[in-house]
């Protein structure tokens, strides 16, 4: 009993050393109520579905460099300023511009066939007369390296099953230079995907100053597969490869934003978006014009409520993720003087959302977790460790907490850089719960007392 007694009374001592009720908590508490409001304004209409419809049926798909992206910049910029937003800007970013040209890919040996293919982005042209030559089909870079003695001269096919994004986009960004470097005169990819309805998949590729630079581009799953068939009967494959791919000097584009003001830190900053350029394939509806346009939803509807939280919430379209980058680094040049509280991005399409992964401080970590609690009721509020983006990886770097947002993949890399990326892959009431999702989360760190700790 006595060791009862002196067990209880160091418990005892100990909660009273804690802080009590947990912050976190009393936050959840706090916000109960405007969380609510904010769910039920943002799943009571396809108000979000519908702007994002118009984008992307009005100016199409948006690669970096290209009329249509500015064209959209513009129409955002007139639309944020009659939302109400603050500080509507187009802030300047110098961005590559790749053009894609007329390209053709044709099977000649052993049959005659048209194959769809899509030029992968930064790809050099064939000469104009187009490049015919047997094509040697490996299925990983080792295959590739046993095989050397036989690539010269000819288009080396990697035709490697789709694992992982993370894994099966090295053969896309890589495969020109290892097959170059073996005398390869170009290079083709099985679409990065693990789905295809005869779908050809674009994306970004990479050249070594060191290795000469060969034509590189996709082709579907069923004729990479097809092809590889083909040879393991024995058969002599022949194609004839035709791109008018030109890299243009840089262009002058935009990252969009538009805020509300803090009403007591305004230079302290919620930052969420998307990026709002798209390869140049279909309307680029999931990636990324939908993460767009649910941030953008959740801040104006902070706006129509007539919330203004303590802290600056700023939502931006970043230009030219899909090549390179540019608008995320440039952002961080741009806003360096301001203290950027927390990050959010989603570039995963706007499917249904299960929360958000966030890289961080534990406290912080904790925090957001408990806010998290806060959209139970549409199940997208949990928390998990390790998430951001491409666009707001510049940013994390300084220090920045991030979040991801996470959603149902199963369906995204069906479509991923392809003309089947259109809006009907959407869902509106998904969208909704993504805006919903977003606006929960940003409000409350942004109005919260403390700010998130680092």
């Amino acid at each position: 009993m006595k060791h009862a007694r002196i067990l209880l009374a160091v418990v005892f001592a100990s909660a009273l050393s804690a802080p009590a009720p947990a912050a976190s908590q009393q936050i959840a508490n706090e916000y109960r109520d405007v969380a609510n409001r904010l769910i039920d304004a943002a799943t009571g209409d396809h108000d979000a579905f519908a702007r994002l419809t118009e984008l992307v049926d009005r100016f199409g798909s948006r690669v970096s460099g290209s009329v249509a992206l500015e064209k959209a910049i513009d129409w955002m910029m007139v639309e944020m300023a009659s939302d109400g937003l603050d500080n509507v800007a187009g802030d300047p970013v110098m961005v590559p511009h790749w053009v894609r040209g007329n390209e053709s890919l044709e099977l000649v040996l052993p049959r005659p066939r048209s194959l769809p293919m899509l030029g992968l982005g930064g790809s050099i042209a064939t000469p104009r007369g187009g490049i015919r030559a047997e094509v040697l089909v490996v299925n990983s870079f080792d295959d590739l390296t046993a095989r050397a003695a036989e690539a010269p001269g000819r288009i080396v096919l990697f035709d490697v099953p789709f694992t992982g994004y993370g894994q099966t986009v090295a053969y896309r960004s890589q495969g020109a230079i290892a097959a170059a470097r073996v005398g390869a005169v170009a290079s083709l990819i099985r679409s990065v995907t693990p789905y295809s309805q005869q779908t050809p998949h674009t994306g970004n590729m990479n050249y070594d100053d060191d290795v000469r630079r060969i034509p590189h581009a996709a082709i579907t799953v069923e004729d990479a597969a097809m092809l590889h068939r083909m040879q393991d009967r024995g058969e002599r494959i022949e194609v004839l490869l035709k791109m008018e791919a030109e890299m243009l000097p840089d262009a002058l584009s935009r990252n969009v934003m538009a805020e509300i003001t803090g009403s007591e830190f305004p230079n302290e900053v919620i930052v969420l978006g998307g990026h709002i350029d798209s390869w140049d394939v279909g309307q680029g509806a999931m990636d990324d014009a939908g993460g767009v346009v649910a941030a953008w939803e959740a801040v104006r509807l902070m706006k129509e409520l007539g919330l203004r939280p303590r802290r600056t919430i700023r939502v931006v379209g970043w230009t030219s993720e899909e090549n390179g980058g540019p608008g995320g680094s440039k952002y961080v040049e741009d806003h360096a003087d301001e203290h950027h509280v927390l990050a959010m991005e989603s570039d995963g399409g706007v499917f249904k959302p299960s929360g958000f992964g966030f890289t961080g401080s534990d406290p912080a970590f904790d925090i957001v977790t408990e806010i998290g609690s806060l959209l139970t009721r549409i199940e997208s509020g949990q928390v998990t460790r390790g998430g951001g983006g491409a666009d707001i990886g510049p940013l994390m770097q300084t220090g920045v907490p991030g979040m991801g947002l996470n959603v149902d993949g199963t369906r995204y890399f069906w479509y991923h850089h392809t003309d089947a990326d259109t809006i009907d892959k959407l869902d509106p009431d998904e969208v909704a719960l993504c805006v919903a999702t977003f606006a929960v989360f940003a409000y409350v760190v942004a109005d919260m007392p403390l700010r998130l700790p680092r």
